[in-house]
């Protein structure tokens, strides 16, 4: 199946339709609460299609001994682990690999399928993958960013989330402005589509309504060149009660819309079931600051491109 395009859209007027109806309503939510929910984004067919490609991905996967690095939201294991690793912090404009913890044997060998070994792939499918690029500049994507009175929106990066079964780790409460900075804060949107429905039992988001008005505690920082770790943290995250927070699932297609400044976290996927997403996040360049201190860095090979295409 295709991506809707925007000759597409043209040509199935009810689709496009109804998705502008969609749009109509609902984003004084996303100013109030930092956060929005909506169903339809990408059809069933669509989301199989990314999952299909992302397993030919996986099928040719051969990652060097010395890259098979866990992620972790923890923030001493940050620093322990990507904060450490220059494969990490290096792949703002590649397609890297990244691990769930206790997959790997003293050896580094895997202890379980490569395919369930994975926490995430990113961080530029939208610059190298066409069905993930395709995906990313849709017209539904600029139509909330229009919406949403974005002018010269820019996308940072992108990641493809496993959450494995059974293993898929714990997402700890953060603010994507501690990794993504900038000045002023509120310029950044993540875009959270869920490929497969998101429940309690796989590990969906879970938020806190309103608290993207409260700023942030810390921030992820490249430390001086030279020096170790590759990166640091700048204060501490908040202490969150847990029933602050609110339950987010989606179905299947649907996409969540995160306020850069909002908490938010995920559960350990206990169920028997994964649950993919593919995410990315945007900015508004307009007026805005880039902190040359976060760890993602544009680069000659990749500046941030335009989400709007001519």
């Amino acid at each position: 199946m295709d991506f809707l395009t925007d000759q597409d859209a043209k040509k199935d007027s009810s689709v496009h339709i109804l998705w502008w109806r969609i749009l109509s309503g609902p984003f004084q939510q996303y100013q109030e609460d930092g956060y929005l929910i909506l169903d339809g984004l990408l059809s069933p067919a669509e989301c199989d299609e990314l999952r299909l490609r992302m397993g030919e991905i996986v099928d040719r996967m051969d990652v060097p001994e010395h890259c098979r690095i866990q992620f972790s939201t923890n923030h001493d294991e940050q620093l322990k682990t990507q904060g450490n690793a220059d494969y990490f912090i290096t792949s703002g404009d590649k397609i890297r690999f990244f691990f769930e913890k206790g997959v790997f044997d003293d050896k580094g060998d895997f202890t379980v399928p490569k395919e369930r070994s994975l926490n995430k792939i990113g961080h530029a499918l939208h610059a190298y993958e066409p069905l993930y690029k395709t995906v990313t500049h849709s017209p539904k994507i600029q139509g909330i960013a229009k919406k949403l009175g974005l002018k010269s929106p820019v996308i940072l990066q992108s990641m493809y989330i496993f959450k494995q079964p059974g293993i898929g780790g714990e997402v700890t409460p953060h603010q994507d402005a501690t990794f993504l900075h900038t000045e002023p804060l509120g310029r950044v949107m993540g875009v959270w589509i869920a490929l497969e429905d998101a429940t309690l039992n796989n590990g969906c988001l879970w938020f806190i309504p309103g608290s993207h008005n409260n700023g942030i505690t810390r921030r992820m920082v490249r430390t001086p060149e030279g020096t170790y770790p590759l990166t640091d943290f700048v204060g501490r995250e908040a202490t969150y009660g847990d029933k602050l927070f609110i339950p987010a699932p989606v179905k299947k297609g649907g996409v969540v819309l995160i306020e850069g400044t909002v908490v938010h976290k995920s559960e350990q996927n206990v169920s028997e079931k994964s649950r993919h997403v593919y995410t990315f996040h945007i900015m508004e360049s307009q007026e805005t600051k880039w902190n040359p201190e976060n760890w993602l860095q544009p680069t000659e090979d990749l500046p941030f491109p335009a989400l709007y295409t001519k």
